[in-house]
């Protein structure tokens, strides 16, 4: 039995951050319902290069977090809608939402009113900086989070700054951190039995994500600014290659040993970090210069080979065709992954592996509203009454 096998999660988020984070616990065999406006569906699923699959509201962005789900598709500014959403929060035992702030306690669907409904459930909401404070109300993306949290002030270099990461470091991190509180929430219920309110902000997460920093910045007040490719030592930097990068990890002392042994320059090896640090000019220099005489392929090689953290720069193509990733199962590759007829993709699952009944992929991501029919019968609806609501506008089933 997977972890989260019978439970059902109402996942009530878009974009990335809270998809994210319900993707996590569906492929860890929860039932994902994902609830979507019949016309105004998640924004990820026009996102992506191949126009055919946006234009079928199955873009690559969305699917990159909508395996092993199910689409329900309904208004829930509408009385028929949140009679759904009530129904359902009887039945569910998570809803993670990432509305603005305030939004769903307007239509009733907050988690007093839920959990009114339902003492066990765990309510979930993720925003961009809490549900209350000072910028409560602000809405924000992974993007202007690093400009506002000091995240983009100390990326780059001190000629091209700041920058933003090139990944939404942000987004995914929320979304793990997310993923890991529901998990705990429900280990928790089940010694209390209680249900809980979960309040996560991308703010707070790129906070944590700069930890060291942050504690540093207290104690001393350094502002942190961009070193680029420059680490604190020599040691563990990057330099130029016969063709390429290569970025050397020998970051403690008894590696830059092993590192000053390998290249024999033994006469560079130092007693303490003090002295590691005060000689970066002349290590990098020297370093430099050997670097240079060989490819970063073979570097990387030759490094790892004496126990020695290296690795040259690659492009994402690079990195996805190194067989470790295959062995590792990281990567779902679905049979009908070049169909365009049929739109799965193929995609990341999760970053761990378990001995047994681990994450795994087991459906494709569904179109919008695929499964409306079936969950409302499911829930006690009559086909009068799915008929009705289709014809109001109230849902959309496919």
């Amino acid at each position: 039995m997977q972890p989260f096998a019978g439970l059902r999660v109402l996942d009530m988020t878009h974009v990335l951050a809270g998809p994210f984070a319900t993707y996590q616990l569906a492929v860890l065999g929860a039932e994902d319902i994902k609830i979507e406006h019949p016309v105004e569906s998640d924004q990820a699923r026009e996102v992506g290069r191949d126009a055919v699959l946006k234009s079928r509201r199955m873009g690559s962005s969305f699917q990159t977090q909508a395996s092993n789900k199910k689409a329900l598709a309904i208004d829930i500014k509408t009385k028929a809608g949140q009679e759904v959403m009530r129904r359902l929060a009887e039945t569910a035992d998570v809803l993670v939402e990432n509305y603005r702030p305030g939004s769903l306690e307007a239509l009733g669907l907050g988690y007093e009113q839920l959990s009114a409904i339902n003492p066990r459930l765990i309510y979930c909401s993720m925003s961009a900086f809490g549900s209350d404070g000072p910028k409560g109300a602000h809405t924000a993306y992974d993007y202007v989070i690093q400009a506002g949290s000091g995240i983009m002030a100390m990326t780059g270099t001190p000629q091209a700054n700041p920058i933003k990461i090139g990944t939404p470091a942000v987004d995914y991190a929320t979304g793990t951190t997310g993923a890991f509180a529901l998990a705990s929430a429900l280990f928790q219920r089940e010694r209390t039995g209680k249900g809980q309110r979960i309040d996560m902000s991308m703010y707070d997460v790129a906070m944590i994500l700069m930890g060291s920093h942050v504690t540093e910045f207290f104690h001393t007040g350094h502002q942190p600014g961009p070193k680029g490719n420059r680490n604190e030592f020599a040691t563990n930097s990057c330099y130029d290659t016969a063709d390429g990068l290569l970025m050397l990890g020998a970051s403690n002392a008894r590696q830059a040993r092993r590192l000053w042994r390998v290249l024999e320059r033994p006469d560079l090896i130092k007693s303490t970090n003090r002295e590691r640090a005060e000689a970066f000019d002349e290590e990098s220099r020297v370093l430099g210069e050997i670097l240079a005489t060989r490819a970063a392929a073979d570097w990387e090689g030759y490094f790892q080979e004496r126990h020695v953290p290296a690795a040259r720069v690659r492009g994402l193509g690079d990195a996805l065709a190194e067989p470790q990733l295959a062995h590792r199962s990281v990567i779902h590759k679905p049979d009908n992954a070049s169909d365009v007829d049929e739109p799965a993709l193929t995609v990341p699952v999760a970053a761990f592996q378990f001995a047994h009944d681990g994450p795994r992929v087991t459906s494709p991501p569904p179109e919008v509203g695929r499964d409306t029919r079936s969950i409302l019968l499911s829930l006690g609806y009559a086909d009068a009454e799915i008929e009705a609501m289709g014809s109001a506008g109230d849902i959309l089933a496919a």
